[in-house]
């Protein structure tokens, strides 16, 4: 069972919110978003639609989840193909829980000598983070619930959905 918790409409407002801020703090910069796959492709394409300034888009696939349950090994699927060396490099995520995943591809990335790398996440778990992170753009701090929807799955299931959904248990 699952009940709604966040409509798309305040989902969409609360972008519109860090999309501006992404907006103003990258002015006069050409950015590549690098968007992690499957969780944040609606994520990524509802924020690339409100960002005004020139920026550059890809994608890499990074596995670490199986149901409900983060299976803790985290293996890159698809590798980034552009040349980051100098950039302005903003990873889109869908959830940031232990951080874990992120805290690797950081590292990844790093050795592919960006200018800078900063993050922006649709949904944060505070409570969940196992490592320190510098999380610049967060959309909403959520508490520790199973969610579905707005790209977000139950075993590959639920992505379609426009509203976020909590899992209720019976």
């Amino acid at each position: 069972m699952f009940k709604t918790s966040y409509p798309e409409s305040e989902i969409l407002e609360r972008i519109k919110v860090v999309a501006d801020r992404i907006n103003k703090d990258m002015e006069g910069k050409n950015p590549i978003f690098l968007a992690v796959l499957n969780g944040s492709f609606i994520f990524a394409a509802d924020l690339m639609r409100m960002l005004t300034i020139p920026c550059e888009i890809s994608f890499v696939k990074l596995a670490s989840y199986q149901g409900t349950m983060s299976t803790g090994k985290i293996k890159e699927v698809i590798g980034i193909n552009e040349d980051l060396t100098g950039r302005t490099v903003i990873i889109v995520e869908d959830i940031v829980e232990s951080g874990l995943t992120m805290k690797r591809m950081i590292d990844s990335l790093g050795t592919r000598n960006p200018e800078s790398i900063h993050i922006c996440t649709l949904l944060l778990k505070p409570e969940k983070l196992k490592v320190k992170l510098d999380i610049e753009y967060t959309v909403m701090e959520i508490p520790n619930d199973f969610i579905v929807g707005y790209g977000l799955d139950y075993d590959q299931q639920g992505r379609n959905l426009r509203d976020i959904y909590t899992l209720v248990e019976d």
